[in-house]
């Protein structure tokens, strides 16, 4: 495999600091227009979402993150919490004096809104769950992983990078889009392994399955068609629980936005214009 690096960070991309740390962001769009917050996946900055910051931002201000040890973001010792991820989410938009949102997560960034739209429903005005489920994975599935990236550190992640496409995207893709591909592996390059450890030990712990039934947001899931690690009845067992649960399915694996960014942005906004 080629030798990964982590793409250079942008020395104009701001930070906020809140209570629990200081949080690398980027605001896009009019000031005065609805808020829509993106949420990365595990392994990403928020450049992940860098093709939907640019055609969200035509229509609403746009707020992406850095999740807690990923990025620019404040790396605290582990174990993360969801509790701790989604008290993030609202700290900035605390921080950035926003009453509410419409909230745009996928995978781990995805569980994160399902603890939003359950704790703190009254700050959203939309929900959006991407390539996710309730509960993902398996307890000992993670800890094994976080134990072992923080016995091996800048080794383990480069492990991870290797392995990660057949995981994030389909073989037709990755065929199709080799720098693409390799983009997103140097995204993991660059992960601290503390940080990466940590929000391991936060999905080992994160089971929504029973509390998503009070969700009363407005809620689309987005899943993709050939997504191995959450899978369409993955989202469909959320369309049942969550109330009035709109689903979407497009044509991708894991990381559906940037493998299928046409589907995704036209789902999501005929979700977003439906109004809240």
């Amino acid at each position: 495999m080629p030798k990964l690096t982590a793409p250079t960070q942008a020395v104009q991309t701001p930070t906020i600091d809140t209570p629990g740390g200081r949080f690398r962001v980027r605001l896009d769009g009019p000031a005065d227009a609805p808020v829509l917050v993106f949420s990365n996946s595990l392994g990403t900055p928020l450049e992940m979402w860098d093709a939907q910051a640019q055609h969200f931002a035509q229509t609403h201000r746009v707020l992406r993150y850095d999740t807690r040890g990923h990025g620019g973001s404040v790396v605290s010792q582990g174990p993360y919490s969801l509790e701790q991820l989604g008290g993030d989410v609202l700290a900035l938009l605390d921080a950035l004096g926003i009453a509410k949102a419409s909230f745009c997560g996928i995978s781990m960034g995805g569980l994160t809104g399902l603890w939003l739209g359950v704790h703190a429903g009254g700050r959203l005005n939309h929900l959006v769950v991407c390539n996710s489920a309730a509960k993902i994975g398996t307890a000992e599935g993670w800890q094994t992983r976080a134990a072992l990236v923080r016995n091996q550190g800048t080794a383990a992640m480069a492990e991870l990078a290797a392995s990660a496409p057949g995981r994030w995207f389909t073989e037709p893709f990755i065929a199709a889009q080799p720098a693409r591909v390799a983009l997103a592996q140097g995204w993991i390059v660059g992960i601290a392994p503390e940080g990466y450890a940590a929000c391991c030990e936060a999905l080992a712990q994160a089971d929504l399955r029973n509390a998503i039934a009070a969700i009363r947001v407005p809620t689309l899931l987005i899943a993709g068609a050939s997504d191995p690690v959450t899978t369409v009845v993955d989202a469909k067992a959320m369309q049942r629980a969550i109330a009035g649960a709109r689903l979407a399915e497009v044509p991708a694996s894991h990381l559906s936005n940037l493998e299928a960014p046409a589907a995704f942005d036209d789902a999501l906004a005929a979700f977003l214009a439906m109004g809240a």
